[in-house]
Order: structure tokens, then sequence, then C-alpha cells
């Protein structure tokens, strides 16, 4: 099936991607849900995307050699039960109105790629939205064990860095470093606190420098630290990309 692929900047739509292509589907175009152009907030707390690290998006697409289709959003959840039907000014309407768009400009695209693993509100929503535009959802991480993934993840070659942390266990010295360097401790941190160590639980966030996918890949040039929450226990910190360039793979 040829694919659009949902992507966040993480590594588990980059991962997605992979697997959708193990699967002899093509993917053909790539949409991300993006914070108020021009705002001061990089992250939204959305119930429902990745926010913080999308002013790197561009690059991402730029490295897959794909067509890139972006919707703002607010970040507003209007309906937060478990299940979801069509609820006005909500920000799944935003997924809504973007998966349209690449309708419209890619009639072919018959599926979607989501990098879902663990959360149903998040999975019933985006199946929502497909079901209304007849597309099928592709999610081949979905209730994969965590550690087993992770570890699936950084020998497979996704090269993704640490972008926000917000969990007992994680601090500011945590930021920037790759799944290969947090391995071990998000494993220590499981058994002491019982983080998943695919920050599902919103442990973390991360941003994919480098796939099996790309054809470039992504440096960092500089970043800023941004604290969204100074919890004596468990801050909430995360990187602002200030600079960063795509450069040939060696």
């Amino acid at each position: 099936m040829q694919v659009v692929a949902l992507v966040s900047g993480g590594k588990d739509s980059s991962f997605n991607m992979v697997k959708c292509v193990e699967n002899s589907h093509e993917i053909v175009a790539l949409a991300h849900i993006h914070p108020p152009a021009g705002g001061e907030k990089d992250e939204l707390d959305s119930f429902m995307y990745q926010t913080v690290g999308s002013n790197g998006i561009q690059l991402i697409a730029e490295c897959l050699d794909l067509p890139l289709y972006l919707q703002e959003t607010k970040g507003n959840a209007i309906s937060q039960t478990l299940e979801y039907s069509k609820t006005d000014n909500d920000e799944t309407e935003d997924l809504f109105a973007l998966l349209s768009k690449v309708k419209e400009h890619h009639p072919e695209v018959s599926a979607v790629s989501v990098g879902a693993i663990f959360s149903r509100y998040q999975s019933n929503r985006v199946q929502n939205v497909c079901d209304r535009l007849g597309l099928q959802m592709l999610a081949y991480l979905w209730q994969r064990d965590q550690k087993e993934l992770l570890h699936e993840m950084v020998v497979e070659g996704i090269d993704a860095v640490l972008i926000k942390v917000a969990a007992m266990g994680l601090g500011k010295d945590d930021l920037g470093k790759s799944l290969a360097q947090m391995e071990q401790k998000l494993l220590d941190l499981d058994q002491k606190y019982g983080v998943h160590v695919c920050g599902e639980g919103g442990e973390f966030e991360s941003f994919t420098l480098d796939s099996p996918m790309y054809k470039k890949k992504i440096v960092l040039d500089e970043v800023e630290v941004v604290t969204h929450s100074d919890d004596a226990f468990s801050p909430v910190l995360y990187l602002r990309i200030k600079k960063a360039h795509t450069e040939p793979k060696q």
C-alpha cells in the first residue's frame, strides 16, 4: 500500500516507517502536527501530539526526501474520554484536517503509519480519523514489549536523542543523549521507579537524527535547555532546537 507517515520527530514514528517498508509498503508523504507558528510555546502539553522538536521536522523531510504536510494545533483536548467521536475544536480534528489535505494531494494513499505503542487514548483517536477517511492504520509497534522494542531500535540504527525529560531519575544531563547511551539507564529506572523504557508514560520524548531510511543525517548545532516545570523530584526540561543542519552519511 502507499502510505502517509505521521511524524512527530521522535523514535516511534521513525521506527514504524522502517517497519512499514519491511512489510512491503511505500511511504509517499509525511504529515506533522505543529504548535502555532510564531508562538512562544514549544511544548503544548497535548494529549495527542509531541510538539517539542517540531521546528526540526523540515530536516527530517529533507533526510527522507519526501513531501511534508503540516497542520497547526492549539492542543485543545475537548473530549477526554477513552473513546472518541467527532468533537468540534478538539485537537483530534486537526489530524482529520491534516490527513484530508494529504488525501487531496495523494489520492493513492490508503494507509497511515502511526508510531503508537501503548496509549489507547491516542490510538482510538487516530483510528477514528482513519475510519472517517477510509484509511488503514499501520501501527507495527502496538503493544510490543517496550524493553525489546527499545533494544531493537538501537540495534537497527534509530539514532534518536532525548529532547525532553519528565520523570524521576531523568534530568538535564540526559538531554541530547542517544537511545544507545540511555538504554541501560532507562532499564535501571524501570526497575527502580517503574519508568516506561520507551517513554510511554510521558517520561521522555526524542528526536531522530538518523534512521535506516534517512538519505542524510541531522546534526544539532545549537540547542537551548528550557525548564517547563521546575519540580524538585522530576523537573520537566526540553531542548529547543536553535540551529541544525543535514549532512551526507559516511
